[in-house]
């Protein structure tokens, strides 16, 4: 009888051990504080009050803070100074102009700096792509630098960026033809037939001479119409590479295949050009005027870089 109390009583000390410790592991957690969504994160750092004023009026502050696997691009205050956006611009936007700029920026997935690939697209939220590179420079979305990487929240990541993502509306053959400087390109392109290629899906590289690149290497449209359609075909092949190269993934002395494949191109970084591997002719500088203008112009199936001299 006296083994069988012993037993009772040892039996509920463990009890009661169990319980007290339990409790204080419970007490422990509760004092843990919650991880931050992606709303969170923007809404307490100062470096983001043009995002969260924009995110707020274009009524995505629930979405972004809402469980989930989101990777937002988020650009801070310096990053929409530079792209000239400001408290102004945000406050005249309507909500969904505001909505289809920041939807942008957001991919409906968790993806870290370590899973960026060299080069590859990503379709956003806004239902259009955006172009992710990697390089030993480091990250870049649409050539724009990612400045600080890998910002944990409960509802994803963060990655903020040094510019703002402007959504594109044209396509490669859109930009070619909305200017009557790529004229001879566009017409060497019809010839070719290659202009359902440029104007479909993809994440094309194009360097795209203007009519003054043509004539700088003795190409005038006579001569275009001089070629037969193979002749006209190679040429404008080797100034498309298949896949997304910004100015920030240009790595000097590498080459690069193009949709010639008989073609390859050798880039220069000092200053950036492409020339026909092995060719004796002169390389064509890229026109580094404006990023978005004559360089780095995100389309909806590539980007397209102004080159001075036709690739031959």
């Amino acid at each position: 009888m006296k083994k069988f109390m012993t037993s009772r009583i040892f039996l509920m000390a463990v009890a009661l051990f169990s319980i007290v410790t339990f409790s204080a592991c419970s007490d422990d957690d509760d004092d843990e504080p919650p991880v931050p969504t992606i709303t969170d994160v923007v809404a307490t750092n100062p470096n983001f009050s043009l995002l969260l004023s924009a995110v707020t009026k274009a009524g995505l502050a629930d979405e972004l803070s809402a469980p989930g696997n989101l990777t937002v691009f988020a650009p801070d205050n310096d990053a929409f100074a530079a792209a000239g956006v400001t408290q102004a611009f945000i406050n005249s936007a309507t909500p969904q102009a505001l909505a289809d700029i920041l939807l942008y920026h957001v991919v409906g997935a968790r993806v870290g700096s370590a899973d960026v690939p060299a080069s590859d697209s990503v379709r956003s939220l806004a239902q259009k792509l955006i172009f992710a590179s990697k390089n030993a420079n480091g990250v870049f979305v649409n050539g724009v630098a990612v400045k600080t990487a890998d910002v944990s929240a409960s509802n994803g990541v963060i990655h903020v960026i040094s510019s703002v993502l402007i959504p594109p509306t044209l396509t490669i053959a859109g930009v070619a033809t909305s200017s009557d400087d790529f004229s001879i390109l566009v017409s060497a392109v019809v010839k070719a037939g290659l202009l359902d290629a440029i104007s479909n899906p993809g994440k094309y590289t194009v360097f795209a001479p203007t009519n003054d690149a043509f004539e700088a290497a003795g190409v005038t449209q006579a001569t275009i119409d001089g070629l037969s359609e193979e002749e006209v075909a190679a040429i404008v092949a080797q100034h498309v590479i298949g896949t997304n190269v910004y100015a920030s993934d240009l790595i000097n002395n590498t080459t690069a295949p193009t949709l010639n494949t008989n073609a390859t191109l050798t880039i220069g970084t000092t200053p950036p050009s492409v020339k026909k591997t092995g060719s004796n002719s002169v390389a064509s500088n890229v026109v580094t005027t404006t990023p978005g203008a004559t360089f780095n112009i995100t389309t909806t199936n590539g980007v397209v870089h102004v080159i001075d001299r036709v690739i031959l």
